[in-house]
């Protein structure tokens, strides 16, 4: 196994879902509030759409990375899985212990932990790849789809809870009309 090259590739991909997810944010509206867009864009300021920012940048590094560094540590797929909901733990929970306990949310505060939250995904994912972790690539693969199935279908359709309440406005999801 190289070490080396697993590392690399986790650095680079940190690096690539900082700057991907950030530009995530902006690229709804950017595109005119495309609904395509809208399935992996952030479309308001709720800690669900914000998770988006974070998923669809890690599931694409997954995908690449599964073709360039599967040989060398064949639990990547389910090391970055691991990683991924990790990150979006990390950003659920931090998100609302810190608001509890402040009374709001702070952007400087948001932004850091989305840092923090992709930083502890990725190295979590570097460790479990150097390690002797055995898992099932398929199970992998199935938490993989339904998370990204969820954000989809959340997108048009979410909850009316408050993960998915956009804190700015009090609505849920898309506010425009879906043509």
């Amino acid at each position: 196994m190289d070490n080396t090259k697993i590392r690399n590739y986790q650095i680079v991909s940190a690096i690539f879902v900082c700057i991907l997810g950030t530009l995530l944010h902006f690229t709804y509206q950017f595109f005119g509030e495309n609904n395509f867009v809208a399935s992996f864009s952030a479309v308001n300021e709720s800690v669900w759409e914000h998770l988006k920012l974070l998923f669809f940048p890690m599931l694409l590094t997954t995908i690449i990375g599964y073709f360039c560094i599967e040989k060398n540590a064949p639990n990547f797929l389910c090391s970055k899985t691991l990683g991924i909901i990790t990150s979006m733990l990390f950003i659920i929970i931090f998100f609302y212990t810190y608001t509890e306990i402040i009374g709001k949310s702070i952007l400087l505060i948001d932004i850091a932990s989305f840092f923090v939250a992709v930083i502890l995904g990725e190295y979590l994912a570097y460790k479990l790849m150097i390690s002797n972790l055995n898992c099932n690539n398929i199970i992998a693969i199935i938490i993989l789809t339904i998370i990204l199935i969820c954000f989809v279908v959340f997108t048009y359709f979410p909850l009316k809870i408050e993960i998915f309440r956009d804190p700015v406005t009090s609505k849920y999801g898309i506010t425009k009309n879906i043509e």
